[in-house]
Order: C-alpha cells, then sequence, then structure tokens
C-alpha cells in the first residue's frame, strides 16, 4: 500500500519566503498587537529606515540598531550631539543615512514633546478607536500600499514634528505593529494575532 504524504506545514503569508529570521519574525512578531509607546516608537524609527530597502535589511541589522541608538530610548537619543551623530554615520552595522539618523532624532523630540509612551501610543491607537483592523485579503497582491487612514496618521505625525512617516511607512509600521492585522485569509497567524487585540 503505497504510503500517503501529508504536508503538515502551516500556511502562511507569501512574503516571508523561506528565510528562517524572515519566517520568524512572522510567525512571532508581525501583525501582534503592540501596546507600548516605547516599542511602537522603535518600530517607527527602523520602518523610516527601511525607506528605499527592503525590511529584511532592516531585520537583519536591527540589534545593530538597537546598541548604536542606545535601545531606542528617546529621552537619550534626543539629546545626540555632533559627535554621536558621527559616529553613526561610522557604524557599518547600520544603514549610514544622514537624513535618516538627523529624522530619528527629530521623531525622537517630537515623542518627547507629545509627552512620552502613553501618550504616544495612544495617539497612534486613536486612529483606530484602539482596535486593530482585521482585513482578510486572498493573497498579498490585494494588500494597498497605504489607505486613507494610513495618510492621515502620517499626516498627523508630520504634523507633530516625526521625520520619515510617509503613509506608506506608515502603513507598513501599522500592520507590523498590529494596528492593522494583514495575514491573508488563509495564514494561521491571522486569527492568532487577532485574539491577542487588548479588549
Amino acid at each position: 500500500m503505497p504510503k500517503i504524504s501529508i504536508d503538515l506545514t502551516p500556511c502562511r503569508c507569501a512574503w516571508c519566503g523561506t528565510d528562517p529570521l524572515y519566517v520568524a519574525y512572522h510567525d512571532e512578531e508581525w501583525g501582534v498587537p503592540e501596546y507600548d509607546g516605547r516599542a511602537l516608537f522603535e518600530k517607527l524609527v527602523l520602518d523610516g529606515f527601511q525607506a528605499g530597502l527592503s525590511w529584511i535589511t532592516i531585520l537583519r541589522k536591527r540589534e545593530a540598531f538597537r546598541t548604536a541608538f542606545d535601545g531606542f530610548q528617546p529621552e537619550i537619543i534626543a539629546r545626540y550631539d555632533a559627535d554621536k551623530l558621527a559616529a553613526l554615520m561610522a557604524d557599518a552595522g547600520i544603514v549610514r543615512n544622514r537624513a535618516k539618523i538627523a529624522g530619528a532624532v527629530a521623531s525622537a523630540r517630537a515623542y518627547l514633546e507629545l509627552g512620552g509612551a502613553e501618550p504616544f501610543s495612544d495617539l497612534i491607537w486613536s486612529f483606530f478607536d484602539g482596535v486593530p483592523l482585521r482585513n482578510k485579503f486572498a493573497s498579498h497582491a490585494e494588500i494597498p500600499a497605504a489607505t486613507p487612514l494610513s495618510v492621515a496618521l502620517s499626516k498627523e505625525l508630520k504634523r507633530r514634528g516625526f521625520a520619515f512617516c510617509g503613509p506608506t511607512i506608515v502603513y507598513a509600521f501599522a500592520q507590523a505593529c498590529g494596528l492593522i492585522n494583514d495575514h491573508v485569509e488563509a495564514c494561521f497567524r491571522g486569527d492568532e494575532c487577532a485574539a491577542l487585540a487588548r479588549r
């Protein structure tokens, strides 16, 4: 009697491919609702560094970024001086882009001006009425690069002094932080991430 082979591999969003780092990111982080303002700040800054690059490039450098940017503590980043900026530009472990580095400092100052972690989280989540938006697209091709909601949030962040937060960056940020659950309908993580939403 012939053996029947059953594929027990869970269905995932196609974008993560087979790279173990990307798969782990998809399975453990992407789409998980994030409520901590400091963590949201880190992700927004990293998404800003992604502009023009692939996310896997940033993901591979994330630990180096965390070291270089003092654990993404806005209170420290906001006080970066010329010597620190020069050191960052010399750090081969990160993306050495002068405008993006300056943008991280500007965003840290905007974050502190807003009042810190809780007010920042409240501002971000207010655009979603505190509840993750659950899309159930059939394929990645259906997912937009930006929406009127990401345009509105982008505009507000820019108004408050945040940098590198255009509508496309903001949409990617919202997906990653679970503000928008864009796991495709067949992906096993869609329902799992939805279950993690704060009620």
